[in-house]
């Protein structure tokens, strides 16, 4: 890993009113594309050593491409509201001139031919990539926690080491630590939405096929996804048109602010809800929800309803099946990335949580995978009909807050942390489209010390719905509010 040397930073956060805002600052001149990336680069400076975001780093690299885009705006080309943009990448996406680990020991096959087609249309928005991210080994986990490469350091608590959140979690703790403006993640069954949850963020599921998986390294082709970890929905919506809309080698058009527009999301005015319906499944989301967790989203839904939203209950008894439905597809899938002999190769030195996991998938035949693969299909039938008439599922995110890794030596707390992604995996199974944003300032006693650690309410909609998604999150978030990044100096 490359070590920083930061020259003239900027104390200034360039990102802290997002993207569209840096995107105003950097056309109109108030800031130098290189200061924001000194910014980012000093903040990694001061706290990488604890917080162990980066597998990787290339400070000399960002820097070259910072003083070239520069160069290129001042000669009046601009490439987006995305240019001068510092990002990270989750370590098993492929990048240019970097290492893949996939969070192993195990020395494992380079995802596709080259560099993944995600990050090249970044790159070509004009995205600086700071580096990869750690991950959770194979990205198969949830908590965050890998033995064999380390464990992030939530940095929503610098004093005790709490859990990231899994599998993005390096993505996810540079993002909360102002290291990147935004970080690639992937979600297969809750892998940006629990570690954005988990920080504080805004985390996009995108719906599967929406992003080009080519050069991931493929945990689950049936259910695996890309998406953004970001500080607001605005930011998370800015990526995904960078991603999806069609891109060209040379753009020389006036620089554009990016600002989210309201296309078909009914919005008179901000803070009004009124015509949105919202329908919260009661099934198995709620049972043995922190008290925080609990007292945070009833508070969140009051917030919607005063703004006009019509929340309704519904049941979604299919929930429950994520239990027998995960275990059958993704471990048997990892298992054929890895092959037989690579698996046994690679267990001996695996994370034990992870590798109990995956074991699972020598087992599962051939007939129970294939019927799991069909009850999937008919599952994302069913939730397609579920949304006829409603604009989108609620729920809270995790069940608990962040626990500390010291926490986990007691068998029943540990036993919790696997419940993780409980909330999550229902979206992937029924091949929906979620994110999560953050909602912890709105719990009741927001003094007390365990409010102050994040809590994420859950968004998920159709299929195919990505933007309209992100438009009614970025209409949520105006009614709940913004939260702030965690003051690192700050000891919880």
């Amino acid at each position: 890993m490359n070590a920083t040397t930061v020259s003239n930073p900027t104390t200034d956060d360039p990102f802290s009113e997002g993207l569209s805002n840096y995107a105003k600052l950097i056309s109109e001149g108030s800031i130098r594309i290189i200061d924001a990336l000194e910014y980012c680069l000093a903040r990694i400076d001061k706290y990488n050593d604890q917080l162990q975001a980066f597998e990787y780093l290339d400070v000399e690299g960002a820097r070259k491409s910072a003083e070239s885009l520069q160069n290129l705006l001042d000669s009046g080309t601009s490439l987006g509201p995305l240019m001068g943009v510092p990002i990270a990448v989750k370590d098993i996406i492929a990048v240019n001139g970097m290492p893949t680990t996939n969070g192993s020991l195990h020395k494992t096959r380079q995802p596709g031919s080259g560099e993944a087609t995600v990050v090249e249309r970044l790159r070509r928005a004009g995205c600086i990539i700071i580096g990869k991210t750690k991950t959770v080994e194979f990205a198969l986990g949830a908590t965050g926690i890998n033995t064999a490469r380390g464990t992030p350091h939530n940095p929503c608590d610098m004093a005790q080491h709490r859990l990231p959140g899994g599998s993005s979690s390096g993505s996810a703790v540079a993002v909360s630590a102002g290291f990147a403006a935004f970080a690639l993640g992937t979600d297969t069954g809750g892998s940006v939405r629990i570690p954005a949850s988990f920080n504080g963020l805004f985390g996009l599921k995108t719906s599967v096929g929406r992003w080009p998986t080519d050069g991931v390294f493929p945990l689950s082709p049936t259910l695996d996804s890309i998406g953004p970890l970001c500080r607001y929905a605005d930011d998370a919506l800015l990526v995904h048109k960078a991603i999806c809309e069609k891109h060209t080698n040379t753009v020389s058009q006036c620089f554009e602010t990016g600002e989210a527009d309201n296309t078909n999301t009914g919005q008179s005015h901000p803070g009004d809800l009124r015509g949105v319906h919202l329908a919260i499944p009661r099934d198995l989301f709620f049972d043995e929800l922190d008290t925080e967790v609990q007292q945070a989203f009833d508070q969140a839904v009051d917030c919607l309803v005063k703004a006009g939203a019509t929340i309704s209950d519904t049941t979604l008894p299919e929930a429950h099946e994520r239990a027998t439905l995960f275990p059958q597809i993704v471990p048997p899938e990892l298992i054929y990335a890895l092959g037989r002999d690579g698996f046994k190769q690679a267990e001996e030195r695996m994370d034990p949580v992870t590798r109990e996991r995956a074991v699972v998938g020598l087992d599962v035949d051939a007939v129970d995978y294939v019927a799991a693969c069909k009850r999937h299909l008919e599952l994302a039938a069913i939730a397609e009909q579920r949304f006829a008439d409603v604009d989108g599922w609620i729920t809270p995110t995790c069940p608990f807050l962040p626990m500390t890794l010291s926490s986990l030596d007691d068998p029943d707390a540990h036993q919790r942390s696997l419940l993780a992604s409980r909330n999550t995996q229902p979206a992937n199974l029924m091949k929906l489209c979620a994110c999560t944003l953050p909602i912890h300032h709105l719990a009741s006693s927001a003094n007390s010390e365990k409010n102050r650690l994040p809590v994420g309410l859950q968004l998920m909609g159709r299929f195919g719905d990505d933007e309209n998604l992100l438009h009614l999150g970025s209409r949520l978030e105006q009614v709940i509010g913004r939260v702030a990044l965690p003051d690192l100096e700050q000891k919880v």
